[in-house]
């Protein structure tokens, strides 16, 4: 039997990732944490750890399927070979690309999780 593997990051595995790096990664996976998983910045984030992670490629048949999300999503961000400054932006990149699919209706976010 693998370890649980989904199609896309799991939002709950976010606790586990806050002490991987520096305090900034830290507070803004705390942030994140708090938030609903329809939040906007919720969805950034996951999308975020979708691209670094390469979920898209993942299969059955694939070391990082057979390991779990868990396993993936930590190697990946331990083993990011920026600094945490980059992973920051690459989260505001990937907060740009969820306001832009709300704003171009192809995502949409129940109005009480959206940013103010």
């Amino acid at each position: 039997m693998y370890p649980t593997a989904e199609i896309l990051f799991p939002l709950r595995l976010l606790p586990h990732l806050k002490d991987l790096r520096g305090p900034e990664w830290r507070e803004l996976v705390s942030r994140v944490a708090s938030l609903p998983e329809t939040h906007p910045d919720a969805l950034a984030f996951a999308l975020m750890m979708v691209r670094l992670n390469e979920c898209l490629r993942c299969h059955r048949e694939s070391y990082r399927y057979q390991q779990g999300c868990l396993a993936c999503s930590t190697h990946t961000v331990l083993y990011f070979k920026g600094s945490d400054q980059d992973l920051l932006k690459l989260y505001r990149r990937a907060q740009r690309d969820i306001r832009r699919f709300i704003r171009q209706g192809k995502l949409h976010v129940p109005p009480e999780t959206e940013a103010a």
